[in-house]
């Protein structure tokens, strides 16, 4: 069995929304320590998602893209008698979480052509409504895990 996690890294709440969701998202969109370029980039998306949903409070949207975009299940490789399986698993909430916010963020950097708070924005907004890339993705992983439903018994 895993051993429990102790130093995990606490993030801090952001200055504006007061989210640590939204604190931790903008770490993973930074790049060679770029936090407050990173900051700015979201926040301009954040306007962004204002202004095309009409929401007045784009933390919802960001929450619902999140909620959307995490899987529930997915598969893991288990070596049993020489062979690989692979087995279906439950994802824990923080995996889940960290799935996410990397498919969303890589389905933004994916774009090409138009400024990142742009795309960003335009992800997180396909998100929410169970559309784009990074729900493509979480289906993808969801068929896997569905296809490979017969060797879950090898769970661990």
């Amino acid at each position: 069995m895993r051993r429990k996690v102790k130093n995990r890294n606490i993030v801090g709440a952001d200055f504006v929304y007061n989210s640590q969701k939204l604190e931790k998202f903008i770490n993973y969109v930074m790049w060679s320590g770029k936090k407050e370029t990173s900051r700015k980039i979201m926040y301009k998306a954040f306007d962004v998602i204002k202004e095309k949903t009409g929401n007045p409070n784009p933390l919802e949207v960001f929450d619902l893209a999140l909620k959307n975009a995490g899987p529930l299940t997915e598969v893991r490789s288990k070596r049993i008698g020489g062979a690989n399986y692979q087995v279906p698993r439950e994802v824990r909430p923080e995996r889940r979480l960290a799935l996410a916010m990397r498919w969303i963020r890589d389905a933004a950097r994916g774009g090409k052509g138009k400024p990142m708070h742009l795309k960003l924005a335009d992800e997180l907004i396909a998100a929410s409504k169970n559309e784009g890339s990074a729900i493509k993705k979480k289906d993808d992983t969801h068929k896997m895990a569905e296809a490979n439903k017969a060797f879950a018994h090898f769970a661990w």
